[in-house]
């Protein structure tokens, strides 16, 4: 009996000693990568959004916290300038100023329509006449001179036949009334026709006048579209102040989280200077290094899996995204000193569509396959690293 539990007991450290020995055999000894797979470490990385002021402010409102969830066009912060304020005030108030104005004007050219182009018309109408008068008026004169140069000549030769005792005394003198009551009406007619003459002169000085007060009302044109280019360029003037203060207003470009608050309200913030950055879960990815033979097998678009420590078996599909195309020295995180001597290229593994456990800096494996086959669904199906 104590050889056969001696026996047993020997048995059983023999079988201890074997299933030592495979372990040991298989931790040194792992099943080799297969050559269409490439693996690599690295960390879950994004770029992230610096939210940024256009123009300098005080923060007055800051809604967000790091880790906080956002959704696109929700306001993160706010800043204050009462500086853009005032100004906006004072071209408003000056936009009212021009209008008052242009108001004025308006009325003024309305009436000056209304009232000139009637005076301009009367005056003409008025010339018009007087010339027609002016007219029948001369032919009347040149008549009457003829009658008076013939009564002239019948005044001379009845004085001398009255001399010859051939005609009556009574007969010179009714011809020599006759030639003063013409000459008369011929000076009466030339009289009339000093009037009508200044008349005309009148009337084309009122028509002078007339057409200076319409060239006033294009001058008052000019004024109002002056005025209105004015006001246009005024409300421009508000219109780029109002996006100044509108820049003020910061809010989230995508759905995304917070990462880092970078300033605290009350603040004074300086243009261009952060206020929070974001990051969008869609641009996770994974960069991993891999040394110079490898780097030459992978081609941008590959298809690929990322496995997360935490969850050696939910790989993750993805695609390479980007190649670096200048080596650099291996980085601190990898862990084996003989690997850091040589240089690696960086490598860029996107997932195919977001995924609710990436998150930036956890520490990630990715696989990458050069053929698209192959690619393991657990980590156990590939020698450890």
């Amino acid at each position: 009996m104590k050889a056969f539990k001696k026996y047993l007991l020997g048995f059983i450290l023999l079988g201890l000693v074997i299933a030592a020995a495979v372990m040991i055999y298989i931790k040194t000894h792992p099943k080799p990568l297969p050559p269409n797979l490439i693996m690599g470490v690295g960390t879950i990385l994004a770029d992230e959004t610096y939210l940024n002021t256009k123009y300098p402010g005080r923060l007055k409102l800051l809604r967000v916290d790091e880790g906080d969830k956002v959704s696109k066009g929700e306001l993160l912060a706010r800043l204050d300038s009462p500086e853009f304020e005032a100004k906006k005030e004072s071209v408003e108030q000056m936009i009212l100023a021009k209008q008052e104005e242009l108001g004025a004007k308006e009325v003024e050219l309305g009436i000056a329509q209304a009232s000139l182009p009637q005076n301009v018309q009367k005056a003409l109408a008025d010339k018009k006449a007087k010339e027609s008068m002016l007219a029948e008026l001369a032919n009347q004169i040149e008549a009457l001179q003829d009658v008076v140069r013939q009564d002239a000549k019948d005044y001379k030769r009845l004085k001398k036949l009255y001399a010859q005792h051939l005609v009556s005394k009574h007969k010179v003198e009714e011809m020599g009334l006759k030639l003063a009551t013409d000459r008369k009406k011929l000076d009466a007619l030339l009289a009339k026709k000093r009037q009508i003459l200044a008349a005309i002169e009148a009337a084309k000085s009122t028509i002078a006048q007339a057409q200076a007060q319409l060239q006033k009302t294009k001058a008052l044109q000019y004024a109002i579209d002056a005025l209105k280019k004015e006001i246009l360029a005024l409300r421009a003037q508000k219109k780029q102040i109002e996006a100044m203060i509108a820049e003020l207003h910061l809010y989230a470009p995508y759905d995304g989280y917070v990462t880092q608050k970078i300033a605290n309200i009350g603040e004074v913030i300086g243009a261009g200077m952060g206020v929070v950055a974001l990051v969008d879960p869609k641009e996770f990815y994974l960069q991993i290094f891999v040394d110079t033979l490898q780097n030459g097998r992978i081609k941008i678009g590959d298809k690929a899996e990322i496995f997360l420590d935490a969850y050696p078996h939910r790989p993750i599909p993805a695609y390479v995204s980007r190649i670096a195309k200048k080596a650099e020295f291996t980085p601190k995180e990898v862990a084996v000193r003989s690997d850091r001597i040589q240089k690696v290229y960086a490598v860029r593994l996107k997932p195919l569509r977001p995924n609710p456990l990436l998150k930036l800096g956890l520490p990630a494996i990715g696989i990458i396959s050069t053929d698209g086959k192959g690619l393991p669904r657990s980590l156990e199906e590939v020698p450890p690293l």
